[in-house]
């Protein structure tokens, strides 16, 4: 059994450490140059700090030093992370050419495949579980550096992708609990006490960013715990369990590889056609684009939770609900037919439909009064 009154004292932990590490961290960015600076593509009007991912980090790390996890792959996470921290704090402090960053990611990842933390079988309805055999390691490393990629990619306004990641880790949070998972609910818990700390900062108006620092990171770690606590689930649907939680940054990194091929473009070329951005030039402020995504997050992490206790029948019913989801974000961000929103438009005429009478009785009241 958990110790709760454990988890809640680490959560604790990693919060109060990461909110006030990251005054110090924002002088240290400051001292040395570690600085955003706006551009045609960015939103932000004024120079920021980065280097945010070093609060998380220690945040984190304080939290899993009280927890003392004990598991097979706890020294090549905490490497493969510190790989994964240098290398975003070099690109963060020197901008870093993508190839570059591409081979810290490829070392952390091939560390923790080398210790032997591969996805081995994913579980296919009516065939059962399927050993990917060779297969496994080649998965878990594309799986390793797209879902580090995607965290990097959706990082690109106040708040986002910390959390986003902090949603979906609430989501892995929850399965970890009822399965057991203790290192996955450690990971957990302690990277969500952390991210909520420094979206004291974060959130609009930023204060300070986390930079590649923290988004590469925060990557990295997801990609991890979904290995290890939803890809070893043997629902019906556990091979699609991850992707559904994760289903905000990993559209965006599809749409994005495909409209770059598209155009003949690099896919690591950086653009300002991403989700968040779609839903700016849309006409949503900063704030409401954030909390729509986090709302879709939400509901793709609830979604993720029902498939991994549903049968088949209601796994179906699942699916045509996340397409349906995915297809009104798709609506919101301009990214389908043409701009045109008929599902949008149509669920607000319903509301206004079901609001109207609310409203009327209310200002009734109010003339009588």
């Amino acid at each position: 059994m958990f110790n709760y009154v454990d988890l809640a004292i680490a959560f604790l932990i990693s919060a109060v450490t990461s909110l006030l590490v990251t005054f110090p961290v924002k002088k240290l960015a400051v001292k040395i140059g570690a600085m955003d600076t706006p551009n045609h593509r960015k939103i932000h009007k004024k120079i920021t700090p980065r280097l945010g991912g070093i609060a998380i980090f220690i945040g984190a790390l304080l939290g899993m030093l009280y927890l003392q996890p004990r598991h097979i792959y706890v020294d090549e996470i905490l490497i493969g992370s510190i790989i994964i921290l240098i290398t975003g704090a070099l690109d963060d402090k020197y901008t870093l050419r993508p190839l570059v960053k591409l081979s810290g990611q490829v070392i952390a990842a091939g560390l923790l495949i080398y210790a032997g933390l591969i996805i081995e079988r994913i579980t296919i309805p009516f065939l059962g579980v399927v050993e990917l055999g060779f297969l496994g390691p080649v998965l878990t490393f594309f799986w390793i550096i797209g879902i580090t990629n995607a965290i990097n990619l959706i990082d690109g306004l106040d708040g986002l992708a910390t959390g986003v990641t902090t949603i979906a880790m609430i989501s892995i949070f929850a399965m970890a609990l009822v399965d057991y998972q203790v290192l996955v609910a450690y990971l957990c818990i302690s990277f969500i006490g952390a991210n909520i700390g420094f979206l004291y900062h974060n959130f609009y108006p930023a204060k300070i960013y986390m930079g590649d620092t923290g988004s590469n990171l925060l990557g990295y770690v997801v990609a991890i715990i979904s290995i290890l606590g939803l890809f070893k689930n043997i629902t019906f649907f556990s091979f699609i369990i991850p992707v559904v939680i994760l289903a905000v940054p990993i559209f965006d990194t599809l749409v994005a590889m495909i409209r770059r091929l598209y155009n003949k473009e690099s896919i690591m070329a950086a653009d300002r056609r991403h989700i968040h951005y779609q839903l700016l030039d849309a006409g949503y402020s900063h704030r409401k684009t954030v909390v729509i995504i986090y709302l879709f997050s939400a509901l793709f992490g609830v979604i993720g939770l029902l498939f991994s206790e549903a049968d088949l029948a209601i796994s179906l019913l699942f699916t045509a609900v996340l397409i349906i989801l995915l297809h009104i974000f798709a609506e919101l961000a301009g990214l389908v037919m043409g701009g045109k929103r008929p599902i949008v438009t149509l669920l607000r005429r319903l509301k206004a439909v079901l609001v109207k009478p609310f409203k009327k009785r209310k200002n009734q009241r109010k003339s009588s009064d």
